[in-house]
């Protein structure tokens, strides 16, 4: 027998009666349903007969507890005095009249009050409205204020019909149970899927009909008993280092939203290995802050820099200036770096690997692991429409090629954005340079790299917007025929997009800056502006830079706002809603029971259910997007140029420790319900996940191998430092600064045409007829010499010895761990088996084969 959950009060001064619908149409009290009672583990229900009239109730009655929204009954939790005093012996009724549940609504649609019926809004409003009840859906009407809502409740027999097609479904069957036991997230699901398929006889959608303001906005109900659940369980601060309720969440926003906090989950505790390597790295490089050769030869070095702009403020400079930034270089830029990035490019592949273990375990439990989508859209296309006919596969190969150019210009937009800071750096640190501000003179290429930061970030949340509204007209343009491939190809467009407006500055400072900018006499120019230049340290500094603003500001103000928008609405909202709390106390009285004695409401009672919804932050289909999109660009930060920034890992666990709780707050107090979706997976992040990790280990190769002194340092050390020549009376890296140094003399015509005499001084008066830059050439021609070539060699044989060996690491790691935990397999293989059996028992009873 199938019992239909028609709702829960929520009205905290009264406590309900649970009543069950049988599939017939009647009404009856749960004690005349001893099926109910049955079908609750942990229950000792006892049978006993209905009562006579209305208003008799036997003499033991608990309270309703909604098991799950399929059916009503007892909970042991709720069992208290109010409703029984026999434990403390005295009285065995109730104190207070049992009373039926509320009915529950759907979806709820908003609409602004026409000052004209005759409006055309109001006409194609009515004519939506009027498709909707031809589809048997109950649409109740309320006008408040400005407004007007429809609240929107499914037929059962939509229920019924969706629970029977995945029974016969060839990927869905075994779900069939797992969905009755949720019917009202599966009857939102449905719901969303009629009430965005429903059409005008113009052709128009619901999505159409927003646009044109002929509604306002559509959400579905938060459910108060479950919600209430969720915000003590796990949408708390408290429970900041609780286990997440992975079944609950799945319960209430459906497998994508529940498979989202695994993966978040796990991402997290994966990072704790990471972080603690990130800080020993960085300790290493401050343990020998003071000690360090390099430091030592920067900060007592009496070698004078030629200048580093054209203004007649930027003079000659001494390299010991400086000594604070070499401190800073050798932090980020040491020996345990390579092992730490070696470790990073490792670790993305044993993430992945072991989370494709930890969702096949949950995925099994859920019994979605053989789930499609694809599948569940055409069941229902069938409940939608019985007569529908399938969405055909297309593919256009001018289609496709247009959509690959305008992905391309995009992409060449997007970069030509990166080199627009790198303009702005190159004509900010001129004026830099002759500020006022001796520390901002001094340091002018490093604050001039951290404003292109700031305005980088600035950048990318423009570009944000752009990038989505461009993904979206792409994906109009393709045409696809299913949500899911929609879905994907958005995902994989935007990503791309966003990929770009994050890294393209990044690569040009890891890979070009300091590398292009020529040499004195022959400086590479912007119109007549001079490239930037490394530090003699080295250029990761810079990059460093680069990455910690860029992280720091994405992370610490997208959380800010995320939160701070959605709470300032609830709290403004709440206001407003606790006004009608008071109106409504009738509500179980007699006047409000319908003709099958299921408590429906007063239109007070519904009014405030449906005004404390609206007002809260509205969902869409990106707020799950934004936040997956959000955490993978995060990973990206933390893999790819983590041998820059050894700290990424540690300040990615610090904010995902609150990301989890921030998130589930949100999502259960501030916002709106998402549509509870089924899915078996993270869809195609997991492909776009492993694309960061294969880009991670070239990444990092070349960031060791071309962006960091490593490789440098190594040629000297066994090549051209003291320890090479036999010495051991100094360190093998005594001397390495001056070696990486060549000399510019004013005697070159050619050097006299980029620094005037003026620059040629320090601020002491003392002139000098030559300086000394950061490059491997001649004094005479400006050649390069032969340690340039040396260095340039060994410095691609590593990157080649590195990515192979990161690589073979990767496959091996990946062939080590097998996606699917072999406790698993024997489950799949036992729910198998056991429906064959089942199948075939009732095949040998029935004496048929019809499923």
């Amino acid at each position: 027998m199938y019992f239909k959950e028609t709702g829960e009060s929520s009205d905290s001064s009264s406590v309900g009666k649970a009543v069950v619908e049988v599939q017939q149409g009647q009404w009856l009290d749960p004690r005349s349903a001893p099926d109910a009672h049955q079908n609750v583990p942990g229950q000792d229900a006892e049978p006993q007969s209905a009562p006579g009239g209305p208003d008799e109730r036997p003499a033991r009655e608990p309270p309703p507890s909604c098991l799950c929204p399929c059916v009503c009954v007892p909970s042991r939790s709720e069992d208290i005095e109010l409703w029984d005093r026999e434990k403390d012996g005295s009285c065995t009724q109730p104190l207070l009249p049992v009373t039926p549940a509320h009915r529950t609504f759907d979806y709820v649609l908003v609409a602004h009050s026409p000052d004209d019926d005759k409006d055309q809004r109001a006409q194609k409003r009515k004519a939506f409205i009027q498709q909707l009840e031809k589809k048997n859906i109950s649409v109740t009407k309320i006008v408040h204020e400005n407004k007007v809502f429809f609240g929107l409740r499914a037929p059962n027999q939509m229920l019924e019909d969706y629970q029977y097609l995945l029974k016969v479904s060839d990927s869905c069957n075994s779900s069939a149970a797992e969905n009755a036991a949720n019917v009202q997230a599966t009857r939102i699901r449905i719901m969303h899927f009629i009430i965005h398929g429903t059409h005008l006889n113009t052709g128009e959608d619901l999505d159409e009909l927003l646009m044109k303001n002929v509604f306002e906005t559509v959400f579905c109900l938060h459910e108060r008993r479950k919600q209430k659940h969720l915000k003590e369980k796990w949408a708390r601060w408290c429970c900041l280092f609780t286990k997440q309720p992975f079944s609950d969440v799945k319960c209430y926003f459906g497998e994508k939203v529940a498979l989202y906090y695994l993966w978040l989950d796990w991402y997290t505790k994966l990072l704790i290995p990471a972080a603690i390597l990130g800080v020993v790295v960085f300790l290493y490089g401050l343990a020998f802050f003071n000690t360090n050769p390099l430091i030592k030869e920067v900060c007592n070095s009496s070698i004078i820099m030629c200048p580093r702009c054209d203004s007649n403020k930027c003079q000659v400079w001494q390299l010991s200036d400086t000594c604070a930034y070499a401190k800073v270089s050798h932090l980020f830029d040491n020996e345990g770096t390579v092992a730490f990035a070696m470790f990073m490019a490792v670790w993305a592949t044993v993430f992945l690997e072991l989370w494709k273990r930890h969702r096949a375990t949950y995925v099994s439990q859920w019994k979605v692991y053989s789930w499609s989508e694809l599948e569940e859209e055409l069941i229902m296309d069938i409940v939608n429409d019985p007569t529908c006919r399938p969405k055909p596969f297309t593919h256009s190969y001018l289609r496709t090629t247009v959509v690959l150019i305008l992905v391309t210009v995009m992409l060449v937009v997007i970069i030509g954005l990166a080199q627009a800071l790198v303009v702005f750096r190159v004509l900010v640190t001129p004026s830099l340079s002759e500020s006022s501000w001796e520390f901002i003179r001094d340091y002018a290429n490093p604050v001039a790299v951290l404003l292109g930061a700031v305005l980088h970030y600035i950048t990318i949340q423009i570009m944000t917007r752009v990038n989505r509204w461009v993904s979206l007209k792409l994906c109009k343009l393709e045409e696809i025929n299913t949500f899911a491939a929609t879905e994907r190809s958005f995902t994989v467009k935007m990503f791309t997009f966003q990929f770009f407006t994050l890294f393209s500055s990044l690569f040009y400072v890891a890979f070009f800056l300091g590398r292009i900018n020529g040499h004195p006499g022959n400086y590479a120019r912007i119109y007549r502006w001079r490239l930037e230049e490394c530090h003699p340290s080295g250029c990761l500094t810079d990059l460093f830079i680069q990455m910690a603003v860029i992280m720091i500001l994405k992370q610490t103000l997208n959380n800010i706002f995320e939160f701070t928008g959605p709470w300032l609405k609830s709290l403004l909202g709440n206001k407003t809603a606790k006004k009608l709390q008071r109106k409504c106390g009738r509500c179980y009285r007699k006047l409000c029971l319908d003709e099958q004695q299921c408590v429906e409401p007063c239109d007070v009672c519904k009014l405030r259910d449906w005004l404390r919804n609206y007002r809260l932050a509205s969902t869409d289909a990106f707020s799950l997007f934004n936040e997956f999109l959000e955490m993978v660009i995060q990973f990206s930060f933390t893999t790819i140029f983590v041998a820059a920034f050894p700290l990424a890992p540690f300040l990615a666990l610090l904010n995902n420790i609150f990301e989890i709780r921030l998130d589930a707050i949100k999502m259960v107090r501030l916002e709106r319900r998402l549509v509870p979706r089924k899915t078996n997976d993270i869809g195609v992040w997991t492909k776009v996940l492993e694309a960061v990790g294969v880009l991670a280990v070239i990444a990092n190769g070349l960031v060791i191998g071309i962006s960091s002194d490593f490789v440098p340092r190594l040629v000297y050390r066994y090549r051209y430092g003291p320890c090479a020549t036999g010495s051991t009376d100094t360190h093998c890296m005594e001397g390495y600064i001056n070696d990486t140094l060549s000399m510019a003399f004013m005697s070159n015509p050619a050097v006299r045409s980029d620094f005037k005499e003026n620059q040629m001084m320090l601020e002491n008066g003392q002139n000098f007829t030559s300086c000394s830059y950061r490059d491997y050439r001649n004094p005479d021609d400006y050649s390069l010499t032969s340690k340039f070539w040396l260095v340039l060699a060994v410095r691609f044989a590593f990157i080649i010895l590195f990515e192979h060996v990161v690589v073979v690491c990767k496959f091996v790691v990946a062939w080590f761990v097998p996606d699917n935990p072999t406790k698993v397999k024997n489950e799949r293989l036992n729910d198998k088996l056991g429906r064959l059996k089942q199948e075939y028992q009732e095949r040998k009873r029935g004496g048929s084969t019809d499923v």
